[in-house]
């Protein structure tokens, strides 16, 4: 039952990646650094707060706690006007390698396993989850925000609109 879990976990931490990419490889620069207004973060900003928060949570959490004392989380609402889209997508890679490096090497029996994050206890299990809810949430803005200013040249990433029917058929035959 351990070793499923982590392997869903694994499997729905890579989905994730490949969906937010699968967006925002269909936006403009531009785009990637847009905002929908003030209060708003753009795609470029979701990844560089995803990514911090991967370095800080994953890096050595077995035996640290996952908000490291150098990680400025406020700073990583913050672009600053000298970053380009290749610091941030290596930025992402970085973030997310620390998540498949912590994750991958686990066994069953470090699951029940207690770490902290701000001082307060969780399992390894609830940690998990904790952050498989946080990323879903981000790739989600991703999603929403490539999906917005693409508008009707997006290429949808799952199901298509209006063509359900035709998406199941293709699946079955695909079964067959």
């Amino acid at each position: 039952m351990g070793q499923h879990y982590l392997d869903g976990a694994l499997h729905t931490f890579r989905d994730y990646k490949k969906l937010a990419e699968r967006a925002f490889a269909q936006i403009s620069d531009e785009d990637f650094f847009r905002t929908l207004d003030e209060e708003s973060n753009s795609i470029a900003i979701n990844m560089k707060h995803m990514a911090g928060n991967m370095i800080s949570r994953w890096t050595d959490f077995l035996t640290t706690d996952g908000e490291k004392p150098e990680r400025n989380r406020d700073l990583e609402f913050v672009m600053l006007p000298e970053t380009s889209k290749d610091d941030m997508l290596a930025y992402w890679e970085r973030g997310w390698q620390c998540v498949f490096d912590a994750v991958e090497p686990l066994k069953p029996e470090d699951l029940m396993r207690t770490i902290r994050v701000r001082g307060q206890d969780h399992t390894v299990v609830q940690a998990i989850n904790r952050q498989l809810a946080h990323y879903a949430y981000h790739v989600g803005q991703i999603v929403f925000l490539a999906k917005h200013f693409k508008s009707s040249e997006w290429q949808s990433l799952s199901v298509p609109k209006n063509r359900s029917a035709e998406f199941n058929a293709q699946l079955q035959n695909r079964e067959r």
